[in-house]
């Protein structure tokens, strides 16, 4: 149970420091205090877990004629959806919504393609030597 918890308290830093991130290089994405941040990434990580896979599957049609780039639209909209939620955290804006959604999403890609849930470094083994 604890390892559980362990990884969603570490995939919740990693979604906190992505929206950092994003809060930082966007000019239209605004937190406001430390605190703020943080509920909106817990809330980021739930709203991804929830709806989104919901809306994903209600816009598949258009997910496919756009060859899957209207899933960053996806992204900023729920963003958006966060940001409408939590008072202290603001996206002005679509192109806010969508630059940070593409910038959330390729950070915390980098942090978890790094790092292990343990915080550990991880590596990619090759194959062909045996």
């Amino acid at each position: 149970m604890f390892k559980e918890i362990s990884g969603l308290l570490v995939k919740w830093l990693v979604n906190s420091l992505a929206l950092f991130a994003a809060d930082w290089l966007v000019a239209g994405i605004v937190i406001y205090d430390f605190w703020s941040g943080l509920a909106a990434a817990a809330l980021l990580g739930i709203v991804n877990a929830v709806i989104r896979p919901v809306v994903i599957v209600l816009t598949l049609p258009i997910t496919i004629v756009t060859l899957g780039l209207f899933t960053l639209v996806v992204n900023a909209l729920m963003l958006k959806l966060v940001a409408w939620a939590i008072p202290d955290f603001a996206v002005n804006g679509f192109w806010a919504a969508f630059w940070g959604a593409l910038i959330i999403s390729v950070v915390s890609w980098f942090i978890n393609t790094i790092f292990d849930s343990n915080w550990r470094i991880s590596y990619i083994k090759r194959g062909g030597h045996r």
